[in-house]
């Protein structure tokens, strides 16, 4: 009887994986599509310069373009520049861009986001994020989008579904409490360093690569997690910390490849990227505190209804296992 019950509790957790891979596969690429930039600066007094900064992922470029108002004049600063990972166009105008309305057209059919920075002189630098459910900025009538990089950083953690997988497989793969925050905090020292080193320019990777071992890391996670207690790696079973501050290297070289495409302002790198990574972290710890409450839940349930509590954990595992490897194996082909 108690074979057939785990029989079906490996079942149940093979079924949930596949639903959930199956739910979640429009969006398995979500974290390479990275946000556009638009930068908007008065260089002197009338004449406004303006930089759009489009991500390349896997050689494609999303099909969106900023609109401005048809009675501006735009004139083109040379031919588009392409880069490793972006797309680079500028502009010149004599046109009060900040008095009028700018759009990004093809936003509202795309997974993106566009950051847009706005400096008029003689006032403190202003950031925007558009959206697909908001395509649209007029300057005039309303600072209700202005952002700072802390919502910035926010948002990327959790937009950024491998990067909140992996910090959900660490509350799940260690459940006392003491344990779980050294090696969260040594997780987040790590990423912290390496996105502040490639952001800064001192540390340079090929973003698809990085990317891809990204997922890796979550597969060996989740192999761990899948194992019983007693067959883990002794070396992720007594330092962990180890672990996490590793694959945290990695992931903040992620990080820095968000924001290098967002842009940083030159006038102001230091705050903005403390503010970023601050906002990262933020967004760690909602995921943490939100999923730890959940499987507290999920375990107190479990015992009072007498089901194996080990079943949830597997099952976890084999959904994060199967989805990490389908990034993995996406994220290697488009290195050829």
């Amino acid at each position: 009887m108690f074979s057939q019950s785990c029989h079906t509790c490996r079942a149940a957790a093979v079924y949930v994986a596949i639903a959930v891979i199956s739910a979640m596969a429009p969006i398995a690429t979500a974290d390479e599509v990275r946000p556009a930039y638009l930068e908007i600066s008065e260089a002197n007094s009338g004449v406004f310069e303006v930089l759009w900064k489009q991500p390349i992922v896997g050689n494609k470029r999303l099909p969106i373009q900023p609109l401005f108002p048809t009675d501006c004049e735009m004139q083109e600063q040379g031919p588009p520049q392409f880069t490793a990972s972006a797309l680079l166009q500028r502009w010149q105008t004599t046109c009060e861009l900040t008095d009028k309305q700018v759009s990004i057209d093809g936003l509202s059919a795309s997974l993106t986001d566009v950051f847009v920075r706005v400096t008029n002189a003689g006032r403190e630098p202003q950031t925007y994020i558009l959206r697909a459910s908001n395509p649209m900025l007029a300057f005039a009538e309303t600072h209700a989008g202005e952002v700072g990089y802390i919502e910035i950083g926010i948002e990327h953690l959790l937009s950024g579904i491998d990067h909140v997988l992996f910090v959900v497989g660490l509350v799940l793969f260690i459940r006392k409490p003491w344990p779980l925050f050294t090696t969260v905090t040594a997780f987040t020292a790590a990423h912290s360093i390496t996105l502040a080193l490639a952001t800064l320019g001192w540390v340079s990777l090929k973003q698809a690569p990085v990317e891809a071992i990204i997922a890796l890391s979550i597969v060996f996670l989740a192999r761990e997690l899948a194992k019983p207690e007693e067959d883990r790696s002794p070396f992720t079973r007594a330092q962990p910390w180890v672990m996490a501050f590793g694959f945290g290297l990695l992931h903040g070289l992620g990080f820095a490849g968000a924001l290098g495409e967002v842009g940083l302002p030159e006038d102001a790198v230091f705050w903005s990227l403390l503010l970023f990574n601050v906002g990262v972290e933020i967004g760690q710890l909602i995921i943490i505190a939100i999923f730890a409450c959940f499987v507290w839940l999920s375990v107190r349930i479990a015992r009072l209804a007498a089901f194996n509590e080990t079943a949830i954990f597997r099952g976890s595992a084999y959904v994060m296992g199967s989805l990490a490897m389908y990034w993995t194996i996406d994220r290697t082909i488009l290195l050829f």
